[in-house]
C-alpha cells in the first residue's frame, strides 16, 4: 500500500482475485483496474495461498465453487496467516451458505451473477470498514467493573482479560455504546456500520451481534449489555460511568 487518502482508505490497494474461471477473472480484473486497483490473479485455492504469501494483498475476492480446494477450505487457510478482508463469490444464494462463509472469517458474500458496480461498491464498503478509524467522540469507555472498551486500539477488557475486536465488531459496538439506552434499528445499524448497500442484510447484523456477545457477555444467551428489541433492533444497556478521552 502507498499513501492514504483524506478518508484514511489507503491508495495503491492490491486485490487478489481467486476464481477457476479465466473469463470471470479477466472481467473482474478489467473493472478493478479501471478503478485504479492493482490486481493479482489465482486460478485455485492452492495458487491463492502462494500469491497471498508473495503479494500480500489488501483484499481478496474468493470464489466458493472451485475444484481440489473449495473457497471455504481456502478461507480457513487464509485466516491462519492473514487478516486481509475477504469477499466470497458463489452461485449459491442460500443464507446458510452466507453465514457459513462469514463464520469462517469472510467479510462479505456476493451471489453470482453480479454486476461490476455492485462488486466495486462492496469492495469500497469493506475497505471503509477495515481502514476507517472509529470516530473520536468516545475512544475509551468504561462500562462497569467488568467491561471497558478502547476503540482506538480495537480491544476490550472483559473481566480482566484483553479481547481483540475485529474492525466491523468495533464499529458496530461503537455505534451501540455511543447510543446507550436508545433503540438502534436493524436498518440504521446496517447503514452506519456496513453501508447503504447492506440495509436489508439482517443476517450480517445478527451474526456480528452474536460475535460481540460471545466476546463481551458472561452469558451470551442471557445478555446484560447488548439487548435485543425483537423485530426492531438492538439497545446497549445504559451505564453510569463517563468515558475518558
Amino acid at each position: 500500500m502507498q499513501n492514504e487518502t483524506a478518508d484514511s482508505i489507503p491508495q495503491g490497494i492490491t486485490v487478489l482475485i481467486v476464481d477457476d474461471e479465466p473469463r470471470l477473472r479477466d472481467i473482474v480484473k478489467m473493472n478493478l483496474e479501471l478503478e485504479k486497483y492493482r490486481t493479482v490473479e489465482a486460478g485455485s485455492g492452492y495458487e491463492a495461498l502462494e500469491k497471498l504469501r508473495d503479494e500480500l494483498p489488501d483484499i481478496i475476492i474468493l470464489d466458493v465453487m472451485m475444484p481440489e480446494m473449495d473457497g471455504y477450505t481456502a478461507l480457513r487457510h487464509i485466516r491462519e496467516i492473514s487478516t486481509a478482508p475477504v469477499i466470497m463469490l458463489s452461485v449459491r444464494d442460500d443464507e446458510r451458505d452466507r453465514i457459513h462463509g462469514l463464520n469462517l472469517g469472510a467479510d462479505d458474500y456476493i451471489s453470482k451473477p453480479f454486476s461490476a458496480p455492485e462488486l466495486i461498491s462492496r469492495i469500497k464498503a469493506v475497505l471503509r470498514r477495515t481502514y476507517l478509524p472509529a470516530p473520536k467522540r468516545r475512544t475509551n469507555v468504561t462500562i462497569d467493573a467488568n467491561l471497558s472498551i478502547d476503540f482506538d486500539r480495537r480491544k476490550a477488557i472483559v473481566r480482566g482479560k484483553t479481547v481483540a475486536l475485529r474492525p466491523t465488531e468495533s464499529r458496530l459496538l461503537y455505534h451501540l455504546v455511543n447510543n446507550a439506552g436508545k433503540l438502534m434499528s436493524h436498518e440504521t445499524l446496517l447503514m452506519k456500520v456496513w453501508g447503504r448497500e447492506y440495509r436489508e442484510e439482517d443476517h450480517y447484523l445478527r451474526l456480528y451481534i452474536k460475535y460481540l456477545r460471545e466476546k463481551l457477555e458472561a452469558d451470551p444467551a442471557s445478555p446484560k449489555y447488548i439487548l435485543t428489541e425483537h423485530g426492531m433492533g438492538y439497545t446497549f444497556a445504559e451505564f453510569e460511568h463517563a468515558p475518558t478521552e
